[in-house]
C-alpha cells in the first residue's frame, strides 16, 4: 500500500471544502428562509384566526348589518331627496310641532346644508314666543321626531325682563333654537 503524501492529503481536503462549501452556503440559506418563514406565519396566525372567526359568524355579522342599515334609514333623512327639499320639509315639520305646542313661529329658516362624516348637515333656526308649558311640550314632541331633529343650541329669555313680570302670571317666553337634520350623501 502506498502512502498518501500530506501535500495529496491538503489538496484533496481543499477540494473536498471547495464542494461542501456552497452546499453548506445553500443549507444556511434554507434555514434562514425557513426560519423567516416561521416568523411570518406567527405572524399571520391571529390575523387568519380573526378572519376565520368573523367567516363563522358571517350570517349574524350580516343581520346586524341589516339592522343598522334599517335604524339609520330612520333616523336620517334620504339621498333622494334635494337638500332643500329635505331642509323644507324639515322646517316645516319644526314649524308645524312648535304650532301645535302653542307657541308662535316668529321666524325660521333654512340654512346651506354642510358637509359631515358623509352626512349633510342641514341646520335650522327658529324664534318662537310663548309660555314655558308650551316650549315643554314642543320639546316633548320633537325629541320623539323621526327622522331625527338634533337640538344645537336653544337660548330661552323671559320677555320684559324677570323684575317687570307679576308673580301670579305664566311669564311669556321668547325662545331661539338652532336645530339640525341629517340627510345621507350620495
Amino acid at each position: 500500500m502506498r502512502r498518501v503524501s500530506s501535500r495529496e492529503v491538503a489538496i484533496l481536503m481543499g477540494t473536498l471544502a471547495l464542494i461542501m462549501l456552497p452546499v453548506a452556503l445553500l443549507g444556511w440559506y434554507v434555514v434562514g428562509k425557513h426560519q423567516w418563514a416561521q416568523q411570518q406565519l406567527e405572524q399571520l396566525e391571529p390575523r387568519y384566526a380573526r378572519l376565520l372567526g368573523l367567516e363563522a359568524q358571517r350570517a349574524e355579522i350580516e343581520t346586524v348589518k341589516a339592522k343598522a342599515s334599517a335604524a339609520r334609514t330612520q333616523f336620517v333623512y334620504p339621498s333622494t331627496q334635494d337638500a332643500n327639499q329635505t331642509g323644507n320639509s324639515a322646517q316645516q315639520r319644526v314649524r308645524d310641532i312648535f304650532s301645535a305646542a302653542g307657541l308662535q313661529v316668529i321666524s325660521s329658516q333654512v340654512l346651506p346644508a354642510k358637509e359631515e362624516k358623509g352626512f349633510d348637515r342641514i341646520p335650522l333656526t327658529l324664534r318662537t314666543e310663548g309660555e314655558l308649558l308650551a316650549v315643554q311640550s314642543a320639546l316633548a314632541v320633537l325629541s320623539s321626531q323621526l327622522p331625527v331633529i338634533v337640538i344645537n343650541e336653544l337660548e330661552v329669555q323671559v320677555q320684559g325682563g324677570i323684575a317687570n313680570q307679576n308673580p301670579k302670571v305664566a311669564p311669556k317666553l321668547s325662545a331661539q333654537f338652532s336645530l339640525s337634520v341629517l340627510r345621507e350623501r350620495s
